[in-house]
């Protein structure tokens, strides 16, 4: 049997283990490459592999390998000590310690709610999830966030944070509320800062997972058109600017969950196949 951990990418390495055990993964990645997959190891595209000789070799390619860069708010103190990135905590697991802090996680994503949870695991003392729109427009799945309550976590919900203050590291987070507002020509209600409403928290780190976004020099290496929004682009058919390359998942700006991801691929798997007749 192969090294399971050698697969699973952002299942093995940024989902918690009280959200997805481990067997379960090895399982499921044992059941597919049973039917006959072959795997070649130590290949990174726009490295040692690319495009062109590939496509030398195989009749269609698929790309996958998400956007997992974690995005930034730009506001001040962002680069102070004791700010980081949630996505790139949750891959690496490299955390600092928790023990005894207050810790601001900054988003309203399933990202939030796993990393929220699992600094609160790891012995903070507060952890504070931080969400500039209402509870009931959180893309967070409802489950996660009800867990999430149930394990000690508190919500500032219709608050945004503008500011993280300190000298070298992380003292204290600026937010101010927000008011929903329905602007003309707008189908959702946006977050609007109310005017003086802002007040200061004491904090000690302040985790950023307000979404993720492609490795921009590996974009740029494979020469694929890409949306407005910095994605790979694809048609209806998942196919990519370039004849028979493919694309699905988060690379290509879809919804950022797994399942809809393993749905984009299978949609292009049915799309190769049709093409490829």
């Amino acid at each position: 049997m192969k090294n399971m951990t050698n697969f699973g990418g952002i299942l093995r390495h940024g989902i918690p283990e009280f959200r997805l055990k481990k067997d379960v993964l090895d399982k499921t990645i044992e059941s597919i490459l049973s039917l006959g997959i072959k795997v070649e190891y130590n290949k990174e595209l726009g490295k040692n592999l690319n495009i062109e000789d590939l496509q030398k070799e195989y009749d269609a390619i698929f790309l996958g390998f998400g956007a997992n860069i974690p995005s930034k708010m730009n506001i001040e103190g962002e680069d102070l000590k004791g700010v980081y990135g949630g996505n790139s905590l949750l891959e690496t697991g490299n955390h600092p310690s928790y023990e005894g802090k207050k810790v601001a996680v900054i988003g309203g994503g399933n990202v939030a709610m796993d990393c929220s949870r699992t600094i609160k695991r790891l012995g903070a003392d507060k952890v504070y999830v931080i969400y500039r729109r209402a509870e009931k427009q959180m893309p967070a799945e409802e489950k996660e966030i009800e867990d999430a309550k149930k394990e000690g976590i508190e919500f500032l919900f219709q608050n945004n944070i503008v500011k993280i203050l300190g000298n070298e590291k992380v003292e204290k987070v600026e937010c101010i509320k927000t008011e929903l507002v329905k602007k003309e020509g707008e189908t959702r209600e946006v977050p609007v800062n109310i005017e003086n409403s802002n007040y200061e928290m004491d904090m000690d780190i302040v985790v950023m997972a307000v979404g993720s976004s492609p490795e921009k020099e590996l974009l740029e290496k494979l020469g694929l058109k890409l949306n407005k929004w910095g994605y790979i682009d694809v048609d209806e058919n998942c196919m990519t600017s370039m004849k028979n390359v493919y694309a699905g998942g988060d690379i290509s700006g879809s919804k950022a969950t797994v399942a809809w991801a393993a749905k984009t691929g299978r949609d292009a798997a049915y799309k190769i196949i049709e093409n490829l007749k």
